[in-house]
């Protein structure tokens, strides 16, 4: 019976003491987990270069109220986010039916 008490009051001090561990700040020659390494420009770390990349290169398609029934002459088909427009110089159309809705790309 004796073994027991003393177990589990082993225990109990081992959970105590390990009750306000902090990761980074460890016990001297005591360390709960190996060192971590983030390497910047893999994915998933928190300043990814290609997590800015896809980020800031995402693209949002905005339809307006504006509808034309032709295109503007000098027109190139463009592809934004799988999307089809028309880019007419800084202004780009969607097709819509037989005629074409304005759309606002950021």
């Amino acid at each position: 019976m004796m073994k027991k008490a003393t177990f589990g009051m082993l225990a109990l001090g081992l959970v105590l003491a390990f009750a306000d561990y902090q990761p980074g700040t460890g016990f001297e020659g005591v360390s709960l987990v190996k060192e971590a390494h983030a390497i910047v420009g893999r994915p998933l770390t928190p300043v990814s270069v290609a997590g800015v990349a896809r980020r800031t290169t995402r693209r949002m398609i905005y339809r307006t109220t504006i509808y034309v029934a032709t295109l503007p002459p000098a027109c190139t088909v463009v592809v934004v986010e799988g999307t089809t427009l028309h880019m007419c110089g800084g202004t780009y159309y969607q097709s819509s039916g037989n005629q074409y809705v304005v759309v606002n790309v950021n």
